[in-house]
């Protein structure tokens, strides 16, 4: 039975079940519960804090997990990514107050407060750059002020919590983060229930990408038509009843679908429609 680590909780919590949900395993029906077996697809996962997942599947005991890239890569375990997953995104970058720092090389010798020690300290090493790094728990916009630092490190979606702090963001980004599968490195990744776990995740990131679209043109308009919506491979086209027309099926990318609408009516497409796609195998 295959072994499977997720968030109990925090920001990757709701999105991982939902995706694991669509992508038809059981999932807890309540918070509280550490752990669900589902017996019809040979699973059992295990609830977890979102910080231990990596640890827990780098000793083996697990088999794979859905954790952050930044917890991975913050806590150090011999663990690797394998499928990125799309939600929780976020991009890490240091902080500090407005004309002090310029660049990464401009922290050395500074002290840099974070929640995510192991990130932070590669990055410096990575950079060459010579400094200390205080770990805190939670709202490290406050250490500056404070004085138990002269840099921060953490999350920056909008900005507004460190501008509120008196702060500016500084450099490149650190990282870019989102949800992952991972697994113990050098694990076998040819396990078939590993494989097939992993082909449902992908169908459901492109169920969630992309609309079947369905549309009838001229004959003499179908390469214009096929060039609006080439699909994955190429579209499906199917003669109709009155001659000189046929129908068209084809997936097309969500975001791009109304634009394809607009295009298609354009040149003479009729009966344009679209459906959502619930779940998929390529």
């Amino acid at each position: 039975m295959l072994r499977i680590a997720v968030p109990n909780k925090g920001s990757l919590s709701g999105p991982a079940g939902e995706m694991l949900h669509e992508a038809g395993y059981r999932q807890r029906r309540e918070s509280k519960e550490l752990r669900t077996v589902d017996p019809t697809n040979e699973v059992e996962f295990f609830y977890l804090r979102p910080r231990d997942i990596a640890i827990y599947v780098a000793s083996g005991q697990l088999d794979i997990g859905i954790t952050g890239r930044d917890l991975l890569i913050d806590s150090g375990a011999d663990a690797e990514e394998i499928l990125p997953l799309g939600f929780a995104r976020s991009t890490f970058h240091y902080a500090t107050k407005p004309g002090t720092i310029d660049s990464l090389a401009d922290l050395t010798g500074k002290t840099i407060a974070t929640s995510y020690e192991g990130i932070v300290a590669a990055h410096l090493a990575d950079g060459g750059v010579d400094a200390s790094v205080v770990h805190l728990d939670g709202a490290v916009e406050t250490a500056i002020q404070l004085g138990v630092a002269q840099v921060i490190a953490d999350v920056v979606e909008t900005g507004t919590s460190l501008r509120n702090a008196g702060l500016e963001v500084v450099g490149e980004p650190i990282m870019k983060s989102e949800a992952v599968v991972i697994r113990r490195t050098g694990a076998d990744g040819e396990e078939p229930k590993v494989r097939q776990f992993l082909r449902r995740l992908q169908g459901v990131l492109v169920a969630r990408t992309y609309v079947m679209m369905d549309y009838d043109c001229r004959v003499e308009q179908l390469e214009k038509a096929v060039a609006l919506t080439p699909g994955l491979e190429s579209p499906t086209v199917s003669p109709l009843h009155n001659e000189g027309w046929v129908a068209v099926r084809a997936m097309v990318p969500s975001k791009e679908a109304q634009r394809i609408m607009d295009d298609l009516y354009d040149i003479g497409a009729r009966a344009i429609l679209t459906t959502a796609i619930h779940a998929c195998r390529l």
